[in-house]
């Protein structure tokens, strides 16, 4: 029993905090007001839905530690980290232990403007333990003041996280890493990908060759030699009620044979942006 009860958020890296909020409103999300994170340089502001976010993550003091956000940037921007949802970071952390996993606890408090505190208790894995996955556990401490109606109600339709889909030069070398993280009887694994069944969301491993034929009507992101955070596929309540407020707002869009909608990583801070109509099956 490792408390993972599904994903939690996406970590989205960007330059500028600011521009990155008002391009997404103008997607058709709802943000946060900026929260600052207690004791380092990094703030966000949050796409919140019922039971997972998206954290669009920007530097504001250089000078603070930044747990790595700053060498990410000066690659590129775009998902740098994927969070589990634990309902018990210190249980996560010992099931993991007892898996062969090396895991660190540590606390963060974050204050979302004006003076609303949130306090989380993360569980982050090696690199080396999860094959080059980014992947820690997030657990919650204060999550009432997380989720204000208000934030909930998005005028393009999303309702929350559907898939991840991670580039990986082999998806096969993912399976032992990955059932030590999950679970075994949580995967699902064929010749060319590897699904992992978070238990709300799943995280679908591909080659960056079938990365373009899963989504053929998203620009493809460039992709090095270790696995690449590349898709996020939203659900929303009514793809037509998303066109609609693409179209509005002038944001340029294409679509797929099962009417998924996908923005250009230009127009995203580099993620490969899908909508679509129900949850990923695997």
């Amino acid at each position: 029993m490792r408390h993972i009860v599904g994903i939690d958020h996406a970590v989205v890296g960007v330059r500028d905090l600011e521009h990155a909020r008002s391009g997404y409103e103008r997607l058709g999300f709802r943000l946060t007001p900026r929260g600052h994170h207690v004791g380092r340089g990094t703030a966000d502001h949050c796409l919140m839905f019922a039971t997972d976010h998206v954290e669009l993550l920007g530097l504001v003091d250089p000078a603070k530690p930044t747990h790595n956000l700053d060498r990410f940037l000066e690659q590129r921007e775009g998902m740098m980290a994927l969070a589990l949802f634990s309902t018990d970071a210190d249980a996560t952390r010992s099931a993991w232990q007892e898996a062969g996993l090396a895991s660190d606890l540590c606390d963060l408090g974050s204050v979302l403007e004006p003076k609303t505190e949130l306090r989380f208790k993360n569980v982050k894995l090696a690199l080396e333990a999860t094959g080059g996955v980014p992947l820690f556990a997030c657990a919650h401490l204060t999550p009432e003041p997380m989720r204000q109606p208000e934030w909930l109600e998005h005028p393009n339709g999303t309702v929350g996280i559907a898939s991840i889909t991670v580039a990986v030069e082999e998806p096969g070398a993912l399976v032992e890493p990955m059932a030590q993280v999950f679970g075994s009887t949580n995967l699902t694994e064929t010749d060319d990908t590897l699904a992992v069944h978070t238990g709300h969301g799943v995280v679908l491993f591909a080659t960056p060759d079938d990365l373009d034929m899963l989504h053929p009507h998203l620009e493809t992101l460039a992709v090095d030699s270790s696995p690449t955070l590349a898709t996020l596929s939203l659900e929303v309540r009514d793809l037509e009620q998303t066109a609609a407020w693409l179209e509005e707002h002038d944001v340029p869009y294409s679509r797929d044979r099962r009417g998924a909608i996908g923005v250009g990583p230009e127009l995203t801070h580099g993620v490969m942006l899908e909508f679509v109509s129900g949850p990923i099956a695997v």
